[in-house]
């Protein structure tokens, strides 16, 4: 990293970047910002990934159907991506194989071959096996679906657990110097010539004014109305100058359909396609679809009966055991905030980003759009543009995510040095099971799943159960839980079961509610103090 003692001090503000917004886009931008030396707080109006950063598909992939949409560029930039980010946070993130069963009537053979040629080619391969055909009666992606899908194609791309990839670039800003504020909105954003003045109101009420120099707008599905109603220009000039549309994609969660650990790729008549993932051990995630959104909340976005027949038809094509609505156990739904390109398909809208910049006053960044597969490139040409628009340039402060990990990647001094990220997980599953004998398989596989390196200081001196407190729910200590609050932003047993962990799945609602009673009472007793 450069030495900044050379450079000329800033003006008597609080920070040099107020970040809006806490979901992929923005923490990825506090944590290169950081790390350049610039002086960041990032407020998010509610939990780290609440929204539509926890849910995702989940996948680290290039996007092979975007591809038919001519979209080249993007595909490249997150092939480009995938092992960069495998390579990070190997505890969080691994290479996962796709199996497309050919159906002759949506694309022809040949078609797929060109497609997956290029899939393959337009960026370096390191870590992940290239395409290949399979004879699904001989290979076990085969054996539950119909015997009509004889014939299929094998391709690879990444899984990431998508709210802890959020986390760990929130942990990493703040280590390197960023003020992190959850549950923390802004209220109000008044620009004038020298920066920015914002008021910033807390859970409880409290308000704080806050001086920056700059201002970051990665309010994701609420990009556009910040710059309408919260941020206020110096001379009256409108801020919001693009549209969005916002299309809410769903998902369903099934118990485990198959036992192998591929995944699956579906075309569909409509010429979508849904994903069928091994999902948490026990379950299968199938996604996505594509809805727009008309003057709804963002926030209250929730699944539709027409969404799950849907899902459960399309996935029906290929299964031999039909999927019924009955199935669900869980779903989930996110609001992608795409750039409005006059595209009349929701599904052909581009997935690429756009950063415009507005330096008509103090500097204003906006984020419009992008994809969880691109946040780190995103995130460093955002670092670059905000460091030119407070005159520094990218030669003065550089990139430096290229090659770093993200918090609790780095496992070197569990296992020496990294080879293959997958491979490497399993060699510190092994090496954490030595360092403390006495947790089960199951534990100890999840924590080191969760926490990767950081487990030591999760677990510290720990000798035995005895020493992680009560047992609050089935493998969930009071040792965690704290360690949750003090160190990962957890608040509510939401926080805790649906985007630190997925442990909320795998709970009843009565062992749900224990976890909300045991949060709840810390909050009390804390309060008391």
């Amino acid at each position: 990293m450069s030495d900044f003692s050379s450079i000329s001090p800033a003006p008597a503000t609080d920070c040099d970047v107020l970040i809006v917004g806490g979901g992929i886009n923005g923490c990825g931008i506090a944590r290169d910002l950081a790390g350049r030396g610039w002086r960041v707080v990032l407020c998010e109006k509610d939990d780290l990934a609440s929204h539509t950063s926890s849910s995702s598909t989940k996948l680290i992939h290039g996007g092979l159907r975007y591809l038919e949409y001519y979209e080249f560029s993007l595909v490249r930039k997150a092939l480009q991506e995938r092992e960069v980010l495998l390579k990070s946070a190997p505890h969080i993130m691994w290479p996962l194989r796709f199996v497309m069963p050919h159906d002759p009537s949506m694309r022809p053979a040949w078609m797929i071959r060109i497609g997956l040629f290029m899939y393959d080619h337009l960026a370096k391969r390191e870590v992940l096996p290239a395409s290949r055909s399979v004879d699904l009666r001989r290979h076990a992606a085969g054996k539950p679906l119909k015997d009509q899908y004889k014939r299929g194609f094998i391709y690879s791309d990444g899984w990431v657990d998508d709210a802890r990839l959020v986390v760990l670039n929130a942990l990493d800003a703040q280590a390197r110097g960023a003020e992190v504020l959850t549950r923390t909105r802004c209220v109000h954003a008044q620009r004038d010539a020298d920066g920015w003045t914002a008021t910033l109101q807390g859970a409880d009420g409290n308000k704080r004014t806050l001086r920056a120099r700059a201002v970051v707008n990665a309010a994701g599905p609420w990009a556009e109305s910040f710059l309408r109603g919260v941020a206020q220009s110096a001379k009256g000039e409108a801020l919001a100058t693009k549209s969005l549309r916002l299309v809410k994609g769903s998902h369903i969660v099934v118990p485990r359909l198959f036992e192998h650990d591929h995944a699956y790729i579906f075309q569909n008549p409509d010429k979508r396609i849904i994903f069928a993932i091994p999902y948490q051990g026990e379950f299968t995630l199938i996604g996505t679809t594509d809805i727009e959104l008309t003057g709804d909340d963002p926030g209250a976005a929730r699944i539709a009966q027409e969404e799950i027949d849907y899902l459960c038809t399309q996935a029906s094509r290929y299964f031999e055991k039909p999927i019924v609505p009955a199935d669900v156990v869980w779903t989930y739904s996110g609001v992608r905030p795409l750039l409005d390109d006059d595209s009349g398909d929701p599904s052909a809208v581009t997935r690429d980003y756009m950063l415009e910049s507005n330096t008509t006053a103090a500097p204003l960044l906006s984020v419009w759009g992008g994809k969880i597969t691109t946040f780190r490139k995103l995130a460093e040409d955002a670092a670059d543009e905000v460091g030119r628009m407070l005159g520094q340039s990218s030669a003065q402060r550089p990139a430096w995510t290229d090659g770093a990990f993200l918090a609790g990647g780095d496992l070197s001094a569990w296992i020496g040095a990294a080879k293959r990220p997958d491979d490497d997980f399993e060699r510190f599953v092994s090496a954490v099971q030595t360092k403390y004998p006495w947790l089960y398989g199951h534990l100890a596989r999840r924590l080191a799943r969760g926490y990767g390196a950081r487990i030591a200081e999760l677990l510290g001196d720990a000798k035995s159960f005895a020493d992680l407190g009560d047992e609050v729910a089935p493998g969930l200590y009071e040792r965690e839980l704290r360690f949750l609050q003090d160190h990962e932003w957890a608040v509510s047993a939401e926080d805790v079961l649906w985007r630190r962990s997925k442990l909320g799945l795998h709970y009843t609602p009565e062992e749900r509610e224990q976890v909300a009673r045991w949060l709840l009472q810390q909050q009390v007793r804390v309060k008391n103090n």
